[in-house]
């Protein structure tokens, strides 16, 4: 999770100064290089001279000087009719400095909830932004559009509502004769709101291109109301940009507006972003919600990638962790994958090499089959959005293991002997030696039989004991949920068990065998220990 966080930032990154958001000249030249590079809006010719203005500016500039000081109000209300009412301003700044990076303005306030927004209305937050000492809203003498404007965001998401595991009690004889009804694939969508609401100045972004600028950045700049353009009719202005910043915004610390919800507490942070901060927190946000809005109406996965949640569970981990336990869960997280590497690694190279049967233990192999076959159904059965990735990686380990045994032996398909208790098949599965065994593998094959025979003896009561505890106290989605959930439990308890065989076959037979699934043993140890 946290390598793909990794990833996912520096991508993005690279892709945001890739894609010239901003065309400044002279590179971050300052602002003052910046400043008098640009036609100034005050010195605009006369439009009606413009006969080649294109209806959408190629490119934009900005409108104001970027050391302007701001006067900035906010009214929360459903209303979208002006003027708003008066007693829907939650907050008046003056004097709101752009060329200041370290400028923070913050109050805390409560909002009525109307009856419209418990049912399902919209909660907007209108913007009226001035140069300060000019007039801030239409109906004000002398209101201009060259000193002042206004926009609305909405407060309020509507996001999926997360759908309930039905659980139950296997055993409850109201659950046998229960019916139980399928119900529609309808996805309910519920109205949800944050208590901390951030808006984040963008200052001095420079030349704009529109056309190649990436749409999560695109739809939060302010054009210039009266469509104004230079002499080459391509080039317009823009207002200072407010990012209105979900980033940090997370789903369980939400509330969802309902009959129930007559007022809520309400936080407003005013303060300054950087433009790559922008870029890359408007583009994540972006590609997450897409992401969960296609998960949960159905739509198609990219492979490689999640259902949005995930970058949710992240951020969760960096809001919510102590910063001690948060770094040595990334230590462990990298230590993690250079032993996932390694173990892979020195896996196949063993393999490759390997020309007898000496100190292997097939039961084992076979084994890790079955145990790798296990946990890929429980991510099936418990992840309807598991990432491709993810599931990619155990269907490849199955595949690696597989290949281990058509390394030892040769698998034919042969019909079952008369009297073996699989008789009434007409074929089965069967492992024959890959060529006449030398004393030293036929005592590989002895001690291998012998160590499985203890390892059964401790491994099923335990798996026993463990099923009928899940069976009596524990909820399930279905029969087949529980076997899955009981034996990759047992995988996860005590995997680490089939590592004996190997161990005891080494020892006996006094060969270095053992040492190849060394990595593979700290690579479990360090999953559990992140997982955990």
């Amino acid at each position: 999770m946290l390598k793909g966080f990794i990833m996912l930032v520096v991508s993005q990154f690279v892709l945001t100064k890739a894609m010239n958001y901003w065309n400044a000249p002279n590179g971050a030249g300052g602002a003052a290089a910046v400043k008098n590079s640009f036609p100034k809006f005050s010195e605009r010719p006369d439009q009606d001279t413009i006969t080649n203005a294109t209806y959408f500016p190629v490119k934009a500039v900005p409108m104001w000087e970027p050391d302007s000081k701001l006067d900035i109000a906010i009214h929360i209300t459903p209303s979208t009719t002006f003027p708003l009412p008066k007693d829907s301003k939650v907050l008046d700044e003056k004097e709101f400095d752009t060329a200041d990076t370290k400028e923070l303005r913050e109050i805390s306030t409560t909002v009525f909830i109307p009856k419209a927004v418990q049912n399902n209305e919209t909660l907007w937050a209108h913007f009226f932004v001035a140069l300060s000492g000019h007039p801030q809203y239409s109906n004000q003498e002398g209101y201009s559009s060259n000193t002042a404007y206004n926009f609305s965001h909405p407060v309020n998401q509507y996001l999926p509502k997360k759908k309930a595991k039905k659980l139950r009690n296997l055993l409850d004889a109201a659950n046998e004769t229960e019916v139980v009804e399928e119900e529609p694939k309808v996805v309910k969508i519920g109205s949800f709101y944050h208590p901390n609401l951030t808006v984040s100045l963008v200052p001095d972004q420079g030349a704009i291109s529109l056309q190649s600028t990436h749409p999560s950045i695109r739809r939060f700049l302010q054009l210039e109301r009266t469509g104004a353009r230079d002499g080459s009719g391509e080039l317009g202005w823009y207002y200072p940009t407010f990012f209105f910043n979900r980033f940090w915004q997370l789903r369980n610390h939400m509330i969802e507006l309902n009959s129930t919800v007559n007022e809520v507490p309400l936080r407003i942070t005013l303060n300054t972003i950087k433009q790559w901060q922008f870029a890359i927190m408007s583009s994540i946000e972006d590609d997450s919600k897409q992401k969960q809005h296609q998960a949960a109406f159905g739509g198609p996965i990219p492979p490689t990638s999640g259902d949005g949640s995930e970058v949710e569970m992240i951020k969760e981990v960096l809001l919510d962790t102590n910063i001690y336990l948060l770094i040595t869960t990334g230590v462990v997280g990298v230590l993690h994958t250079i032993f996932e590497f390694l173990a892979f690694k020195n896996d196949i190279s063993h393999w490759r090499k390997k020309k007898d049967v000496v100190g292997t233990s097939v039961r084992t192999i076979i084994a890790n089959v079955f145990m790798q076959l296990i946990i890929f159904l429980y991510l099936l059965d418990n992840n309807e959005n598991t990432s491709w990735m993810i599931l990619g990686g155990q269907g490849f380990g199955i595949v690696v293991e597989a290949w281990k045994i058509t390394k030892s032996a040769n698998v034919r398909i042969r019909p079952p002997p008369a009297n073996s208790y699989l008789s009434f098949l007409p074929y089965i599965i069967v492992l024959e030696d890959k060529h006449k065994l030398s004393e030293t593998e036929k005592k590989t094959q002895e001690y291998d039989e012998i160590a499985f025979k203890w390892l059964y003896i401790a491994a099923v009561p335990l798996l026993i004991g463990y099923a009928i505890y899940s069976l009596l106290y524990e909820t399930h989605k279905s029969w087949y949920s529980y076997v899955i959930e009981t034996l990759v439990g047992s995988v996860y308890a005590y995997g680490f068990l089939m590592m004996v065989p190997s161990l005891y076959i080494n020892y006996r037979l006094k060969v270095s065998e053992f040492f190849a699934p060394v990595y593979t043993s700290r690579e479990i140890a360090l999953a559990n220990a992140t997982w955990q």
